[in-house]
């Protein structure tokens, strides 16, 4: 082995990973090399499967079962009593189970994982599993142990952090779960940290608090860090280099403004367009009818809508929806922002009474001109509402029977309502998955056979099968890929443009909701706090919230980075 260069603590070279499936061998990554420098951010960027994590899983020796490193050198510079041949060690060469393996992990390498809640305990405190990791990689006994938690968690500015520390993860948000790994991972003082996907969960701006978070830290502590990601305005933001992954196999790799400014491969530069697409409005689009001089009735009128939740007597309330009106008219896309907790959610369960109103009326204009008031039917009259106001959820994975075939997916709600049968039903079915660019030859498949991207189009053929006249899209697109959102959110343009739809579209994407919307309602605390055109909310918001919020969003080009010079929201005392 040779040495490394003073400023590289990992050298990746033509890493082959391998899983040994019953019918084949799936070659998940091939030949990749990198190198992560001291001090410096390597982003590895790709959409899902694209072998990301399980090349960052590699270098802790921790890929899953049935997978195997089949070739290739992971060398670690020498450090801590961790030693090899020539100062460096191969990862690669080691067993799982090894002693050396077990000093890596933690003590020489971090990892953040991207979902806090699968990966903390639920029956520990927060205080304890940190301790365990600190105590792991030192000699502190238990009292010293607990101070250095608490200093940990101060670090990564999580309030109180003493009395934080006895709290468990429910008690948690979702950003102050993610600063806890972060914590967790930073416990053994690692030269290296590897940050899977850390903010995907998380909302705007709590994801650039995050990002700022780990960025301070790593400069702060000279680590080098590879921040695995499908976003690209992330990349922009924090990157030093650049590695993007496709199929296995990394296909460009370069400093950040290269890759951006002079990108090579074709796949590269449509995952920049991709990107750069959704920071505009779409070109081309039926006007917003309800900025027009002569607007037509709103098929939708909310007022004073309000939700409270209260525990043990009045004192003790969540206003979670407060007081919040705003009308949607035929043909339009009303966005709804906001981060998580402001209501947004709440807001789309009331309007289609999966959760009972406190107070406030909706006011709905059926297609015969007449108008009712949503939060007055009876059940049997809410199943004809239900009919004319469908939902697309967030989660294509979680929200299809994996028992069903797509048939009996997309036809349930024709079956429900004796609209279709037999050769009927057959027809619909196809002529719905026609409608969302599916093959019909696939309707006897099940869910786990397609993938992210077409999962999320038979939701959204499912939500047509009624005819609908409003779609309620919760978080419809958070969970795909920046190119595969790209052509659903463009499905849903045309989707629109055909059926004369209109869309309640709720998402804290800002960039999503510029591209598809032509009105957005930004929501704080269950409040609406400010209502407008998209484009003028997008470009010159008036509150300090929505300042706030646009000013979070990470900007695609490194040249530019708007988080560096972001508006901070500091509420009012008295809210």
């Amino acid at each position: 082995m040779t040495d490394l260069s003073d400023d590289v603590v990992l050298s990746v070279e033509n890493l082959s990973i391998d899983f040994r499936l019953r019918t084949h061998i799936l070659h998940a990554v091939e030949n990749v090399s990198f190198e992560l420098k001291r001090g410096q951010t390597l982003c590895l960027v790709g959409e899902s499967g694209s072998g990301k994590s399980v090349t960052a899983r590699s270098l802790l020796q921790i890929v899953d079962s049935p997978g195997s490193i089949v070739s290739g050198r992971i060398l670690l510079s020498n450090g801590d009593g961790v030693t090899g041949g020539n100062g460096v060690i191969d990862i690669a060469a080691l067993k799982p189970s090894d002693r050396a393996m077990r000093a890596i992990r933690g003590r020489r390498i971090g990892l953040i994982f991207q979902e806090p809640m699968s990966s903390l305990s639920p029956v520990h405190t927060i205080g304890s599993q940190i301790i365990e990791a600190v105590r792991l990689h030192s000699n502190l006994d238990h009292r010293a142990a607990r101070e250095r938690t608490v200093e940990l968690l101060r670090q990564v500015e999580i309030p109180n952090p003493d009395k934080m520390a006895d709290r468990y993860t429910f008690e948690f948000s979702g950003g102050m779960r993610q600063r806890a790994m972060i914590a967790m991972a930073l416990a053994g003082n690692p030269d290296i940290l590897i940050a899977d996907e850390p903010t995907t969960a998380l909302d705007v701006t709590t994801q650039a608090e995050i990002l700022d978070l780990i960025k301070r830290l790593q400069v702060e502590r000279g680590m080098a860090m590879l921040l695995i990601t499908h976003d690209m305005g992330i990349v922009a933001e924090v990157a030093d280099d650049v590695a993007v992954m496709r199929f296995g196999r990394i296909v460009e790799r370069g400093p950040v403004d290269a890759i951006y400014h002079a990108a090579e491969h074709p796949y590269t530069r449509q995952l920049l367009a991709s990107t750069v697409k959704l920071t505009h409005h779409v070109e081309g689009r039926l006007p917003a009818v309800a900025l027009s001089p002569e607007a037509p009735q709103p098929i939708l009128s909310v007022r004073n809508l309000g939700k409270i939740y209260g525990w043990h007597g009045k004192s003790n309330t969540l206003r979670a929806v407060d007081d919040a009106s705003f009308d949607l008219y035929p043909g339009e896309n009303l966005g709804i922002v906001g981060e998580s907790g402001s209501g947004k959610t709440t807001l789309g369960r009331l309007i289609l009474r999966t959760v009972e109103p406190t107070s406030g009326s909706i006011s709905y204009r059926g297609r015969d001109g007449s108008e009712i008031d949503v939060t007055k039917l009876t059940k049997r009259e809410l199943r004809t509402f239900h009919r004319e106001v469908r939902l697309v959820f967030q989660d294509p994975f979680a929200s299809l029977n994996p028992r069903m075939t797509v048939k009996e997916v997309i036809g349930d709600p024709l079956v429900v309502n004796g609209l279709a049968k037999g050769k009927a039903l057959e027809d619909r079915v196809a002529e719905l998955m026609r409608l969302v660019g599916l093959d019909p030859m696939g309707m006897e498949r099940y869910p786990h056979a397609f993938s992210g991207g077409q999962r999320q189009r038979i939701g959204i053929a499912r939500a047509l099968a009624l005819d609908p006249r409003i779609i309620i899209a919760d978080e419809a697109t958070s969970a795909l890929d920046v190119s595969i959102r790209s052509q659903i959110l463009d499905l849903l343009l045309d989707i629109r443009q055909r059926l004369n739809l209109s869309f309640i579209f709720i998402s804290h994407d800002i960039s999503v909701v510029r591209y598809f919307c032509d009105r957005v309602a930004v929501m704080h605390r269950g409040k609406i706090v400010e209502l407008g055109a998209a484009e003028q909310i997008c470009t010159a918001p008036e509150e300090a919230y929505t300042k706030s919020l646009i000013s979070a969003v990470p900007n695609p080009d490194p040249r530019d980075k708007r988080m560096l010079h972001r508006h901070r929201f500091v509420a009012p005392a008295n809210i």
